[in-house]
């Protein structure tokens, strides 16, 4: 009888390489982010600026007596008859035999414009001290929130990937995680959910405002019907724009690695290239990024109105109008984001990153 002694298999000599999860790599993305000292001061920049802001408006608001305001009341009333008065005047004038008439091609309504409403004329131009109304600047306050969440959210977004380049972290982390690809997702994902977050806050910052405005020196009166409906949707449109803004900046950074020279491009596109292409050609308007922002966020869209070089016979200057309503202007966003961060994206797949 023998007994047979049953060797142990030999070890692997090979380094285990330990594989991630997306999951775990998101969580570790999420504290990177938290972490990053650049981006804490800005979003406490930003809290600071509210601050200031807020204060300040309170002294560019007054409270009027009631006396005040139904002088006030009074005389617009009697500048919507006197408009109206003009206007049938000009109607009148204009159907009589000899005088002329309108111009080819506009009618008579058209030459003597619109009839106009008590809706036409806010309260605020009567007044010495106005009020806070929050039912005429509910939609350009949640506009102007809009446009510095987007700020925000850009800087962000294009410090967020930047300074990975700069301090070549970008490049020891893949030692953790070789796959590319999964890499840029999860910092996309972690920017999209705090780009959404400022956005949010943003629009949440002017509602509050708005509340301490109306309450200290604010109109007292009852809001349109809807109207709470259409300004959370523009807030809506304002926190994708926020969102749209930081994958720009974050694409844009990524593709020339420097966030330095990001914010560069970005400032002489808006300040410099639009302008001239506004002055030189207007018709390219609709490709315009702030058009198409102002277009997906603005409540009623935004048109664009350009003139002609020459009047005609009449003296007549010609004028075309072009709309850009939200969906069109969200998809021409969106569309210009993801060509940004998807080349980005192939690059740094393919680039030697040594």
């Amino acid at each position: 009888m023998s007994a047979v002694v049953e060797q142990p298999s030999p070890r692997p000599t090979d380094p285990v390489t330990a594989r991630s999860s997306f999951g775990s790599l998101l969580r570790s993305e999420l504290h990177r982010f938290r972490s990053r000292r650049f981006i804490q001061v800005v979003l406490m920049l930003a809290v600071v600026g509210w601050i200031v802001v807020t204060g300040i408006a309170l002294t560019q608001y007054g409270n009027p007596g009631a006396d005040e305001i139904a002088r006030a009341e009074q005389q617009i009333d009697a500048d919507v008859a006197m408009s109206e008065q003009y206007r049938e005047q000009c109607l009148a004038e204009t159907g009589e035999a000899g005088t002329g008439g309108p111009p080819p091609g506009t009618s008579a309504e058209e030459f003597c414009g619109p009839e106009q409403t008590r809706e036409d004329y806010e309260l605020a131009w009567y007044l010495d001290t106005a009020p806070f109304d929050f039912a005429s600047s509910g939609f350009d306050g949640a506009l102007t929130f809009a446009g510095i969440g987007a700020v925000v959210a850009a800087l962000v977004g294009a410090t967020w990937i930047g300074a990975e380049w700069s301090s070549r972290s970008l490049v020891a982390l893949l030692f953790w995680v070789p796959r590319r690809m999964q890499v840029i997702a999860a910092k996309a994902v972690v920017l999209v959910a705090a780009a959404a977050l400022i956005g949010v806050v943003a629009q949440a910052g002017w509602l509050a405002m708005s509340g301490i405005l109306r309450a200290f020196v604010g109109l007292d009166a009852d809001l349109p019907d809807g109207f709470w409906s259409d300004l959370l949707q523009t807030q809506a449109r304002g926190v994708l724009l926020t969102v749209i803004a930081a994958l720009l900046a974050f694409g844009l950074t990524n593709l020339v690695r420097n966030t330095g020279a990001a914010l560069g491009i970005a400032f002489v596109y808006l300040v410099i290239g639009e302008n001239l292409v506004r002055a030189i050609r207007p018709l390219w308007q609709q490709w315009l990024l702030s058009s198409n922002a102002l277009g997906l966020v603005q409540q009623g869209g935004y048109t664009i109105t350009t003139y002609g070089d020459q009047p005609d016979a009449s003296g007549m200057v010609e004028t075309t109008e072009y709309y850009l309503g939200h969906l069109q202007a969200g998809v021409f966003l969106a569309a210009v984001t993801v060509v940004v961060v998807a080349v980005g994206t192939v690059l740094f797949a393919k680039r030697d990153l040594h």
